[in-house]
């Protein structure tokens, strides 16, 4: 089932949903009218902030993974909730929020339309805009262009890595933050921007472009010749909608340069939508359970690889403690096949699976659905999953690689180090050819 979620939603229009694992996942439509509501009710409610607490309630009274809404009485909720009188939007938000509080359950949260805005615009992995990556250079204070990203109207006006952003739409970046700067490039597709640039040994010169719809890459990777092997390093931020298709391109050109062995670098990634980890599942494995959900009334979907794995070459995890949800999924589904070896520290420790709902005012709520358990049958909430090499990092290592990510897959990098010390063992080099001759792990229930 292809995983995907709309964001041209109309006022008007029907409510909208995804399962997601982490941040997202299948969208289908529902009817935002429950069966408890009857036509004069409705009417009423319609133009009401009470549309919106009554959707939100029905929602969690149909979904909610937990059938006793931890232990709340969620029907007499439901009374309070429409009781009050709410003269504005933002009250119905705030007895929504509290009500949902209840549940205590982090992840079953109700979102305002902007918030909803932000969460569907990550998943996409789309955003409006030129399609240029920057920082705020360190040695100079300066907002400097890091890259122009493939096809974008960034890369197609000439714009390159090291120009510095002098000014957008004549508005000074003198001292200016990152995120202010992507509000200002960012816009409406079709829509003009002007941008005054400085480059060394050519000086200050005007561009102007038309913003576009830019696919965001999650997907990075890096052909590194490791003494007399080549290795595929792939680091992959976070699950969105166009994942598995640069996971896929990643590894098909990686495999073009006959690489020995891969690096995948989950470290920091928070998830995302739960389909596309495992269709990246099924680029690693040929065969063997990926993962299995269960709802709250104990219905069990088992979800397994298909044989359509793109490499059996030698493949090695990296995680952390912020590598969750979906990143768990992925790494889960490796380690109990032992497809691969897990290296880092141990995982965050996510195993819930949620449902997004846009509302008919734009605003959102995620409902936590399902429970989800890796091919060994593991529950891993609250837990994580150990590595099979536990190597934290220590604080000064820690530091060093978040205020240079440049050394992220390099050896300064005692994860990737370590890694490449696994893919050079001999014996770990030798399970390559017989990695599908071995049954992998039964997948058992708790």
């Amino acid at each position: 089932m292809q995983i995907y979620m709309k964001q041209s939603a109309k006022r008007h229009s029907p409510l909208r949903s995804a399962f997601i694992g982490g941040a997202i996942a299948t969208t289908a439509a529902l009817s935002v009218f429950g069966p408890v509501w009857c036509r004069e009710v409705k009417a009423a409610l319609q133009d009401s902030p009470k549309a919106i607490v009554d959707q939100v309630w029905q929602l969690v009274n149909r979904e909610y993974v937990d059938g006793s809404f931890n232990n709340q009485d969620w029907l007499n909720a439901r009374k309070t909730l429409l009781s009050k009188n709410y003269t504005s939007r933002e009250e119905a938000y705030t007895a929504v929020r509290q009500a949902l509080k209840r549940l205590e359950d982090p992840y079953t949260r109700f979102m305002d339309p902007q918030e909803y805005q932000t969460l569907t615009s990550q998943t996409s992995g789309e955003v409006s805009g030129i399609g240029i990556r920057m920082e705020v250079n360190k040695a100079t204070g300066l907002l400097t262009v890091l890259e122009a990203l493939e096809n974008s109207p960034a890369l197609k006006a000439g714009i390159k890595e090291g120009d510095v952003i002098v000014s957008i739409d004549g508005k000074s970046t003198k001292n200016m933050k990152i995120e202010d700067a992507s509000k200002l490039i960012r816009g409406k597709v079709g829509s003009s921007i002007n941008l005054r640039l400085e480059r060394l040994l050519e000086g200050k010169f005007d561009v102007k472009l038309t913003r576009a719809t830019i696919e965001v890459p999650t997907v990075r990777y890096t052909l590194k010749k490791e003494g007399n092997r080549k290795v595929g390093y792939i680091r992959l931020r976070e699950f969105s909608a166009h994942a598995a298709e640069q996971m896929e391109r990643a590894i098909r050109k990686l495999n073009a340069s006959n690489v020995d062995g891969f690096v995948m670098d989950l470290r920091g990634n928070p998830g995302g939508l739960l389909n596309a980890s495992i269709e990246i599942a099924r680029m690693w494995l040929d065969e063997g359970a990926i993962v299995r959900t269960e709802d709250r009334k104990g219905g069990s979907e088992l979800t397994k690889a298909n044989k359509t794995a793109l490499t059996n070459r030698p493949l090695v995890v990296l995680v952390d403690g912020n590598s969750a949800s979906a990143s768990e999924i992925l790494t889960g589904a490796l380690k109990d096949n032992k497809r691969a070896t897990v290296i880092g520290s141990k995982t965050f420790g996510k195993a819930l699976v949620q449902s997004v709902h846009e509302l008919t005012d734009g605003s959102g709520v995620a409902i936590t659905i399902a429970h989800y358990y890796t091919p060994e049958g593991t529950d891993i909430n609250k837990k994580g999953i150990t590595p099979d090499i536990e190597m934290d990092l220590t604080v000064s290592q820690r530091r060093q690689l978040a205020t240079n990510p440049r050394l992220l897959g390099t050896n300064k990098d005692p994860h990737y180090s370590r890694a490449l010390s696994i893919l050079s063992n001999n014996y770990f080099a030798s399970q390559e050819q017989n990695q599908y001759s071995r049954k992998p792990s039964p997948f058992r229930t708790r």
